[in-house]
């Protein structure tokens, strides 16, 4: 392993880049908010699974592959998804409906997430599967007084926590009862927020001290990080629309009911995703899911590949907004395929790659790196194990496609042949058989050996 960089990365919480130190140098722990899978994700889901991709691959190149807990959580509660389940599956019981609906939309995000190159996070959560955990931390909160029950509901009592709206900087009292805050007439505080309440026999249910009920939307978060993560854990992340009310509400919870300074010690939040320029939205038709970027011709009449919808996220730093288009698809597409094909290298990552990327994620400048490196290892083939190490560190390795073994013995003697040519100067027969290849799909690079000075000669399928 590389030696280990610095790692400094910026805090939401305090509004400033801090240096990176794990709680446990063994066991670094992330949890980011993860989809709710009451349909196919769309390109903005895409956003977070990529850039936490990124920092959970750079955190096992820091502390070892099994050094690194990360947690991304499946939501299969949802009001959308119970609409969904009585539709589809109206003779089921409706926990089993929902169950049913969520495991085909949890499957595909899986299968989305794999082809734009991200690893399978540690653990993946359905929320339902923390039911008990989450009643076990209201509980606790009513008892330490933080929370309240009123009309079939148990809410959080956002003024019994003294530093509440740390992580948005909102002021509590900023939302009083007027004209722009509407307030429910059983709530204390117009802040007050939903840990559980009452469900009716058309919605999913399950028993607790407070009769059969659901819980709301924050507190699955804070049961699901406190069960694997534990009460403080190293970082949590999430799109910039989460920081409020979701994030500031699981940090409220956690807080007060593990008694801790903290629920992570740093908060990273990437930025929003725009298409073609506008907000996205089925209303603008541009809403598009990443399935129909790689299996339709929805945007730019074709399909992407995965790695190009990747490199296309990462080429924005990862708090910047982005305009997801098909110039910004194109180009990647050209950049990427100029870069050679590589096997997974044991070797280290180039330190600049490190660097940059250890530089609160600016995958921009890393980007600018590879492609030079890239240059260079298609002129020096000895740079090719660096190359795909630090490819492979972005999620961005070209890999070498699968071709016959009798197909690789045929393009290999043909590349001896033009060799042959080259050297006899008989330059346009070698040009024609160059051609010849290139028109099959088959692109030859050409390099010199450093320590003999002789020509040598590589190919690959081309993209």
């Amino acid at each position: 392993m590389a030696a280990e960089p610095q790692l400094k990365f910026y805090n939401t919480l305090t509004r400033e880049k801090v240096e990176f130190q794990p709680i446990d140098r063994n066991n670094v722990r992330m949890y980011v908010c993860g989809p709710t899978v009451y349909d196919f994700a769309h390109i903005g889901n895409a956003r977070p699974a990529i850039v936490f991709d990124v920092l959970f691959r750079l955190l096992r190149q820091t502390y070892g592959e099994s050094q690194v807990t990360y947690v991304r959580n499946i939501t299969d509660l949802d009001d959308k998804i119970n609409a969904r389940a009585l539709r589809d599956q109206p003779d089921l019981p409706l926990n089993e409906a929902i169950r049913l609906v969520t495991e085909k939309t949890e499957r595909q995000y899986r299968e989305d997430t794999t082809a734009l190159g991200c690893l399978e996070p540690t653990v993946q959560p359905r929320a339902t599967d923390s039911i008990a955990e989450m009643i076990v931390i209201i509980e606790t909160l009513i008892a330490k007084g933080h929370a309240y029950r009123a009309a079939g509901e148990v809410l959080f009592d956002t003024k019994s926590m003294a530093d509440y709206g740390q992580l948005s900087k909102r002021n509590l009292d900023e939302q009083q009862a007027g004209a722009r805050v509407a307030v429910d007439e059983h709530k204390k505080s117009p802040g007050d927020f939903v840990l559980w309440k009452l469900s009716d026999e058309n919605e999913p249910g399950w028993e607790s001290p407070w009769g059969r009920g659901r819980p709301g939307w924050h507190i699955e978060c804070s049961a699901m990080s406190g069960r694997y993560l534990g009460d403080v854990f190293d970082i949590h992340g999430g799109g910039l629309d989460l920081i409020f009310p979701h994030h500031e509400n699981e940090i409220a919870q956690s807080r007060c009911a593990y008694g801790t300074h903290a629920m992570a010690n740093i908060w990273m939040h990437n930025g929003f995703v725009q298409v073609e320029g506008r907000k996205m939205s089925k209303s603008e038709g541009n809403f598009v899911t990443i399935y129909e970027l790689l299996q339709t011709d929805k945007l730019g009449g074709r399909t992407w590949p995965g790695e190009v919808l990747r490199l296309a996220m990462l080429m924005t730093h990862y708090r910047e907004p982005i305009d997801f288009s098909v110039k910004r698809l194109e180009e990647a597409e050209r950049l990427i395929a100029k870069w050679p094909a590589a096997d997974v290298s044991d070797a280290s990552p180039d330190p600049t790659v490190l660097s940059a990327l250890g530089d609160d994620l600016n995958t921009v400048a890393a980007i600018q790196a590879l492609h030079a490196l890239a240059q260079a290892a298609n002129a020096d083939a000895s740079l090719l194990p660096t190359f795909a190490a630090s490819a492979n560190l972005l999620g961005l390795l070209p890999k070498k496609a699968e071709v016959d073994e009798a197909v690789v013995n045929e393009i290999d003697a043909k590349v001896r042949q033009r060799l042959e040519l080259l050297k006899a100067k008989n330059f346009a027969e070698a040009d024609k058989l160059r051609d010849a290849l290139l028109a099959e799909g088959i692109q030859l690079k050409d390099g010199k050996d450093p320590a003999t000075g002789e020509r040598t000669t590589s190919w690959e399928i081309k993209r």
